[in-house]
């Protein structure tokens, strides 16, 4: 039995939501707090709620914005495959919830567990993002700690990344798809991975490891 931990941002979309939405709706700022977050001066956590709290739209603006997201094109067939074949799939983000439901809803993907910072948006506009799944022991200080979570899996565990909020926890799946910034990281980290351009290629790696379960998927 394999489960399938995915990341969301320039994972499952071509680019980042979150980035997205702050160049279009935040007020000036959101980049000082960025370039913070870079250095190191700050966790994600922080990172996230302060730039959050600096979006100036209203609701139908946010989703107008957020409907300019595209998706990978082999995800939906991706979906697809897990479903016909029995197996589990998490959506785990240190990205924003409503995001996520919201892209993956208009095309009817937004079914599958999602993991991620919580928005609460209130009737005056203003902006609150909340980490349920932050982790006070998190090496990243992300507001949702990937790889507490991805460890607490009995299942093979497999994961999709791209990103610095993937490396964490790039070491507790038995197989890793990887890309960008988390690729750069498996190398220097002699961590194994296969490489991926799009979702297609991770169908057919899923397929693949199907027919091998249980043996290791390192090994594979």
């Amino acid at each position: 039995m394999i489960h399938i931990f995915c990341d969301f941002d320039g994972t499952i979309t071509t680019r980042d939501s979150t980035d997205f939405v702050m160049e279009r709706l935040a007020a000036p700022g959101w980049l000082q707090i960025e370039e913070q977050w870079q250095r190191g001066e700050i966790g994600s956590a922080e990172c996230m709620r302060r730039q959050v709290a600096l979006i100036r739209a209203t609701k139908q603006e946010l989703d107008q914005t957020l409907d300019e997201v595209q998706i990978d094109d082999g995800f939906s067939d991706f979906a697809a495959f897990c479903e016909a074949s029995g197996t589990g799939m998490t959506i785990i983000s240190d990205g924003v919830d409503y995001f996520i439901h919201h892209i993956l809803g208009r095309h009817g993907l937004d079914k599958f567990p999602i993991i991620a910072n919580r928005l609460t948006i209130t009737p005056e506009h203003v902006y609150q993002l909340a980490s349920p799944w932050r982790s006070a022991t998190c090496v990243s200080s992300a507001g949702v700690c990937k790889c507490s979570i991805v460890g607490k899996e009995q299942a093979h565990r497999m994961y999709v990344g791209d990103s610095r909020s993937d490396f964490c926890v790039a070491s507790k799946p038995e197989m890793v798809f990887a890309k960008g910034k988390l690729a750069d990281y498996c190398d220097k980290n002699d961590i194994p991975y296969a490489p991926y351009n799009n979702f297609h290629n991770v169908t057919d790696g899923l397929a693949r490891l199907l027919q091998d379960v249980p043996v290791h998927m390192k090994a594979i």
